[in-house]
This record gives C-alpha cells, sequence and structure tokens, in this order.
C-alpha cells in the first residue's frame, strides 16, 4: 500500500538490534491484554530486537525455564479477539521476598534481558520499580554466589520498566481509561439492557451489584449509560438518610408510569460510617418500605470476561507501541514509566508518581476526606459524578430557576447511536437551568413544517440505551426553508438552538450564521453536537456513534475469520461506511487485525493491490490461515470491492481463496455502546452549560441577540479537551466536496496497522508521549478521557 509521508523515519532515529525485551501479564486478568502483548512482541520484532514472553507473570518470572519463551511473529496471531491472557497470570508470593526477586533476576540474566514491559495494576507495577531498584544489587549478590560471570554486572547494568495498566476497574490515577474497563462496561450494559426488559414485564426493581472493591468508576459510569435511579460507590458515601430519599425517588419514578426501577451498587461501597452497603440491604430496605418487588442480581466475573471491545484493542495495540518506543528510548537515569492515556493522546507519566497517587485515594477514603479522594481520582471522574447527579436527580419545581428562555433540539443528518442519550441529556440540564425545551422532530424539514412540541424531564426516561433517533432525523438543509423556519422561530419564542447530527449539522449551521443578515432570529446561541458514524466532521477527533458502528464492524469481522477456522487458507475482502472519510476502515482495521485498509485518503494502484496480495500470499504459506482487507466504501471509484474480490480471487490461485462481504446499514443500528452513550451524554451537558451562559451574556433590553462567530460554534473533542470553535473558523480546515476535514489525526495510526501486519513501512514517532508529571498532565480545561 502507499506510504504516508512522515516527519521521521523511525528505523533512523530507534532501533532494537541486541535488545532483548519481556513482556508479562500480572495481577487479575483483564480484556484486550492479548492485544496488547500482540502490539509489544510485533513492534519489538519490527525494531529488530528479541522478544520473550513471560508466562504467568511473575511466577513465570521466578521460576524461569519454558515460562519464558522467545515469541515469534505468529506466536501472537489470532489474539486480538481472544479475552482474559493468553500468556497467563498469577499471583506470586514467592517475587514479594528478596530471595524470589534474586531468581527472577538470574533468569533473566540469563536470556539478556534488560528491557521489561509489565502489563497489570498498581500492585504489579510497585512490585516492577522494587524489582529495578534493586537491580544492580541483585546482580552483584549473583556474582558473589558464582551464579553469574562478574562482567554480567557491567553488561546488563541496569533494567528499565515501562508499564501498561491492565484493570477493569479503572482504578489507577495518570490514566483516564486503562485496558479492560471499556469491555466490562460493554458486559455491564448488555447485562443492565437484557434485565430492563423483564423489569418492565413484571415492574420490578432490579439491584444490581457491579466490581469495584476500591473504586466506583464501573458502577458510576454504567449508572449514567443506563439512567439508573441510584447509585452507591465507595468515593462518595451518600449522605445520612438516603435511605428515605432514595424510597421517595423509587416510589415518584413509578408515580409517573415507569414500570421499572434499577439500583447500582459497586461492590465496596459504604456509607458514611465506612460500614459496607450491601445489595441484600438495599432489597430488604425497598421491601420493607414500599412493598416493590424486588430481584438482586451480582454480576462478579462476567465483567472480566468476553472479547475485548474495538476501544480496548486499539488502546492496547497503541499503548503496546508506545511502550516498545519508550524502553528504546530509555536510559540508565530514566524512571521506569507508565504508558497513558490522556484524552485521545498517549502519555508517558513517572510510574511511582502515579502508584503514590493512587494509593493516597485509598488514604483518603480510609480518612472519610471523601471529597478529596473524588478529586485525587481525576477529572474524569469528578465530570461523571456531576454530570450523573445533574441528570439523575430532579430539583423540585420551586427550587428550579426560572430563566425564561425556550431552547430547541433538533437531530440532523443520518442516525448515530448516541443521539438519543444526547437528547436526554440536553432536555434535563436545560430544566435543571430553567429553560423550556422544545423537541424538534424530523430535523430542518420538521422544523419548517411546525413539528415542534414542548419536551418534559420524563418524556426523556430511558432514551439513553435506544439506538437511532427518536425525535426522528433528515438530510434537509435550512437553506431553502430559512424564511419559514424563521418565521416557526417567532412562533414558538425559540431563543437557542442545539442541533445533534453530521456533516449536514456542520453546513446547516454555516447556512443559519450566513441567514442572520437577513433574519435576526438566527441571532441566538447555536451550537452543534457532531453525531454520525463516519466520524468525518471538521473540528473534533470524535463523533457521537462512531464506537458503536466501530463495534459492529469488529465483532461482524471476528465472526467472518472464525468462519474460515479448520477451512483451507482464506481472505476476506470488507466494505465499510463512511462515505469518503477512511476512519472506520483503518480503525476497524487495527483493531479486527486487518492486512490491508484501502481508503480515500491514502491513494492506492494497481501496483499496491499487487504489493498486498504478494505480502498476503507470503503470509499464508506460513502457519497464518486467514487474512482480511477492509474497503471503505467510496475509496476509489474504479478498484471497487468486486474489482479487488476479483483480483484477489485470480492472484490467489493456488494458496488462498477469496470471499467479500458488505456490511451496509447494520453499522448504523444496534444500541449504542457505554462509549458513546456516555460521550454523547457529557459532551451535551456541557453545550447546555455554555447554551446557558451565552443566553445570559446575550439578553439585552428584553430579548437575546447574538450575531459574533463565538455565537455559533461547534463543541468537539481535541486532542486533549473538549473545545467550542465557532463553524465559521471550520470552513477553512473541511473538505465540501469529499465531506471530510482537510486534517484527521487517526491517519497516524495507519502505519501502526501496518506494522502489526508485518509491512516495513516509515512510522512517524514525532507525536510519541514524552515523559510529563501526573499533577500536570492534565489541563486545567480539559475534560480528561471525555467520553469516559
Amino acid at each position: 500500500m502507499a506510504q504516508t509521508d512522515t516527519k521521521k523515519i523511525f528505523f533512523e532515529n530507534l532501533s532494537g538490534a541486541g535488545k532483548a525485551i519481556a513482556v508479562l501479564t500480572s495481577g487479575g486478568d483483564a480484556q484486550g491484554m492479548n492485544a496488547a502483548v500482540r502490539a509489544v512482541v510485533r513492534m519489538g520484532l519490527y525494531v529488530g530486537a528479541k522478544v520473550y514472553f513471560i508466562r504467568e507473570g511473575y511466577q513465570g518470572m521466578v521460576d524461569g525455564g519454558e515460562n519464558i519463551k522467545e515469541a515469534t511473529w505468529e506466536s501472537v496471531s489470532s489474539m486480538l479477539q481472544v479475552g482474559g491472557t493468553v500468556i497467563g497470570s498469577a499471583r506470586c508470593k514467592e517475587f514479594r521476598t528478596h530471595e524470589g526477586r534474586l531468581k527472577a533476576a538470574f533468569n533473566l540474566v540469563k536470556l539478556g534481558i534488560t528491557n521489561l514491559c509489565v502489563i497489570g495494576g498498581d500492585g504489579s507495577l510497585t512490585g516492577a520499580n522494587l524489582f529495578r531498584e534493586e537491580w544492580s544489587g541483585l546482580l552483584t549478590e549473583l556474582v558473589e554466589q558464582g551464579s553469574l560471570e562478574p562482567q554480567s554486572v557491567q553488561t546488563y547494568s541496569a533494567l528499565h520498566i515501562v508499564g501498561m495498566v491492565g484493570s477493569i476497574d479503572n482504578d489507577f490515577c495518570g490514566t483516564d481509561m486503562t485496558i479492560g474497563t471499556d469491555s466490562a462496561l460493554h458486559r455491564i450494559i448488555e447485562v443492565v439492557d437484557a434485565i430492563m426488559t423483564t423489569a418492565q414485564s413484571h415492574q420490578r426493581t432490579f439491584v444490581l451489584e457491579v466490581m469495584g472493591r476500591h473504586c466506583g468508576y464501573l458502577a458510576l459510569v454504567s449508572a449514567l449509560a443506563c439512567g439508573a435511579d441510584w447509585v452507591l460507590i465507595p468515593e462518595m458515601p451518600p449522605d445520612d438518610g438516603w435511605e428515605e430519599k432514595m424510597c421517595e425517588k423509587l416510589s415518584a419514578n413509578r408515580a409517573e408510569m415507569k414500570r421499572l426501577n434499577i439500583i447500582i451498587v459497586a461492590e465496596g461501597a459504604i456509607d458514611g460510617n465506612n460500614k459496607p452497603i450491601t445489595t441484600d440491604s438495599i432489597k430488604d430496605l425497598v421491601v420493607k418500605r414500599l412493598g416493590f418487588d424486588t430481584r438482586v442480581t451480582i454480576l462478579g466475573h462476567v465483567q472480566r470476561g468476553g472479547t475485548p471491545s474495538a476501544f480496548d484493542r486499539i488502546l492496547a495495540s497503541r499503548m503496546g507501541v508506545e511502550a516498545v518506543l519508550a524502553l528504546l528510548e530509555t536510559t540508565a537515569n530514566t524512571p521506569a514509566c507508565v504508558v497513558s492515556l490522556c484524552g485521545n493522546q498517549s502519555v508517558r507519566l513517572p510510574l511511582l508518581e502515579c502508584v503514590q497517587m493512587t494509593q493516597e485515594v485509598q488514604k483518603a477514603m480510609d480518612e472519610k476526606k471523601f471529597e478529596e479522594a473524588v478529586k485525587l481520582r481525576g477529572r474524569s471522574f469528578q465530570n461523571n459524578l456531576k454530570t450523573y447527579k445533574l441528570l439523575a436527580h430532579r430539583k423540585p419545581e420551586s427550587e428550579l430557576p426560572h430563566s425564561n428562555f425556550n431552547v430547541a433540539v433538533l437531530n440532523v443528518g443520518a442516525p448515530a447511536a448516541g443521539m438519543n442519550a444526547a437528547v436526554r441529556s440536553a432536555v434535563r440540564v436545560g430544566i435543571s437551568e430553567g429553560h423550556k425545551m422544545f423537541a424538534v422532530s424530523d430535523g430542518f424539514e420538521g422544523f419548517y413544517k411546525g413539528q415542534i412540541k414542548e419536551i418534559k424531564w420524563a418524556d426523556v426516561g430511558g432514551w439513553t440505551g435506544q439506538g437511532g433517533s427518536l425525535l426522528g432525523t433528515k438530510r434537509t438543509l435550512p437553506a431553502k426553508h430559512v424564511g419559514k423556519i424563521a418565521e416557526q422561530m417567532r412562533t414558538h419564542n425559540i431563543n437557542a438552538l442545539l442541533v445533534i447530527g453530521g456533516f449536514e449539522a456542520l453546513e446547516s449551521l454555516l447556512q443559519l450564521y450566513e441567514a442572520r443578515a437577513t433574519h435576526p432570529e438566527f441571532c441566538i446561541p447555536m451550537c452543534m453536537l457532531p453525531a454520525t458514524i463516519s466520524n468525518n466532521v471538521p473540528g473534533s477527533d470524535l463523533t457521537i456513534g462512531a464506537d458503536t458502528a466501530l463495534n459492529a464492524i469488529v465483532e461482524t469481522c471476528d465472526r467472518i475469520k472464525q468462519s474460515a477456522s479448520g477451512t483451507k487458507r482464506r481472505v476476506f475482502i470488507i466494505e465499510t461506511m463512511g462515505g469518503y472519510c477512511g476512519y472506520l476502515a483503518t480503525v476497524a482495521g487495527l483493531a479486527a487485525g486487518a492486512d490491508a485498509a484501502y481508503i480515500y485518503e491514502e491513494p492506492f494502484d494497481i501496483r499496491d493491490l499487487q504489493a498486498n496480495v504478494e505480502h498476503l500470499t507470503e503470509k499464508m504459506k506460513t502457519s497464518i490461515q486467514r487474512g482480511l482487507v477492509l474497503r471503505n466504501e467510496n475509496c476509489n471509484d474504479n478498484y471497487t470491492t468486486d474489482f479487488i474480490y476479483q483480483l484477489y480471487t485470480e492472484e490467489g490461485k493456488g494458496v488462498f481463496d477469496c470471499r467479500k462481504n458488505v456490511l451496509g446499514h447494520m453499522q448504523q443500528g444496534g444500541a449504542p455502546s457505554p462509549f458513546d452513550r456516555n460521550f454523547g451524554t457529557k459532551i451535551s451537558a456541557k453545550a447546555m452549560q455554555w447554551v446557558s451562559k451565552k443566553l445570559l451574556e446575550t439578553f439585552r433590553q428584553g430579548r437575546v441577540f447574538a450575531n459574533s462567530e463565538d455565537s455559533c460554534c461547534l463543541l468537539g473533542m481535541r486532542r486533549r479537551a473538549l473545545i467550542f470553535q465557532p463553524v465559521v473558523q471550520l470552513k477553512e480546515r473541511t473538505d465540501f466536496v469529499h465531506r471530510i476535514p482537510k486534517e484527521q489525526w487517526w491517519l497516524k495510526l495507519r502505519p501502526l496497522m501496518k506494522i502489526l501486519a508485518k509491512y516495513k513501512t516509515s512510522y512517524d514517532v514525532s507525536d510519541s508521549g514524552q515523559l510529563e508529571h501526573v499533577v500536570h498532565s492534565i489541563p486545567r480545561d480539559s475534560d480528561a478521557s471525555v467520553a469516559m
């Protein structure tokens, strides 16, 4: 395939020749660990290093022998879609002793290993750091015992450690998301969605216990993602008298004809006196006080199981490659670091600082300093808690501010999973801010036809988990109907507009901005939230709906690849949606382990197609049995899916056969992923708060008048922060002919996909994470991990 120009060519700067890297997984397992192991092995081999598996974690390092085995390219094939860790994980008491670490040091030096990549939780990483600090002393001791030659101390003088956090609890400070968290949320939400149907049938209350002995992240985010009635977490025990308040809320919901109640409890939930709150005690409370039919479900190890989500595969692959880069760049004086995620960017943080801050959280909780514990968890956790409180607990009418502002919300363009979560969030935050909220059906087509009605708090109950667009959405642009739309805005006295949609939503806001010159009705605050599966909106690295589509593609690719197991060698050609934007094809390719992904942004010709066929032919002659090729629907007018299928079929004769599959609209359907539910919920809440602020700023002499550029904005995620950008300023960053941004961050992932598929290619290291400090790693205005 055609190579992307990069600022730095990888081999010119770094080389792993003569180095030995070992990778191990330790502590509890987490989905996505295998993707991290695969990335470390393949990137290590790519740079010319020797790479070793250490099986069964630190126990394997202490026992040595067959537990430490050299890895090959093929030994990590077909691992991406497998949950848990295929190299095994075990808790090792012996490694905690000096004698155990002495054995481990001997086993590593024997194979020339001085670079360790540790995938685990804070305990595993703390152990690795202690091992690193003791390293030279351990080698000296081994020489004194006669186990090592004296020159070994000089040759293997330093042990380099890089950590990746694999934990479903997301309890490690310094990173927004740990490997496995998103997959665990998928398991929880799958169960909650299933329980909701039976609960509605029988008008039941369900109390669900999720994992999180010391961290309430899973409970909090799953409560946000399913619109739970109540959530209990260890970091924020409920106030005294919470039992009465909870029962009042459950009772009020039933009075509004809601047929079910969901209460989510973290396994480590406590009250203000540090006493445990159990699911059974909550069940007994609800039955005794309200008489509701109540059931308890404890999810347990279901949350650890199953296939990793697309997010976890991509996160783990990016972190694995970044870990190898960090090991190659490290010197004897470089502190052990953790590769982590901040917003949409990989960063490196000192391991010791992260571990200390993680321990400070527990200390604060033990001392009942709960507000401090929440702050130490980071901005992401704080924002989740704040948003949940805002949306779940309705203030009495008497306590609500009365702004006398009317805000309309509508969907524009194709439906995307997560749109309904965004609408629910907007409506409830708007009502909390004292506004009257109006829902517009069928986009701008419904707007000019007058399909506008007031929408209340209870009207959006249960919307979070619904796919598609419940308001209805059309691609109609407002330009031809501005007069009628202006008339409707006058009729309903609309003071602000929230538009949720894809590229059409951007075009719509630009047209309304232009119409301000002739129609003063549009001189109001207007905000757009990007929502499209194609992820082709300028001004945002991610759009609502893209993650759900990505998971649908990856899940289908897994099934398609599995269909060939046990048969002869086979290559699958799969066509994805996305218009001219190659995001879905590229990122799904990385998550599903594709051999190639053809996209419009990276032109290719017949020579590239031929090179790909030859590359696959070579791979198929080894133990690799299946190949996967993705093609974006509009990547090339002439090299169609049929053409590529026929070319591969002809050229692969005698080596492999071919199958093709056009995924179509299944990519647009289904319930939204946890990521999209929370992304939609949180950015919508932020957008409504911006709308409220703008309304107050622009209210003069009894009316709202806003005609500046910054009163018509798109709210998007840029690298590490959520940013409001005037849509007029986005024009120059947009290719309107092909409906894509001129610059797209994910193109940097393409060389990574090729490297992991065994292509020799250049790799841009200019954007690699630099060592930062935990306290300063998150900018003040950042909504870290924005979506999650």
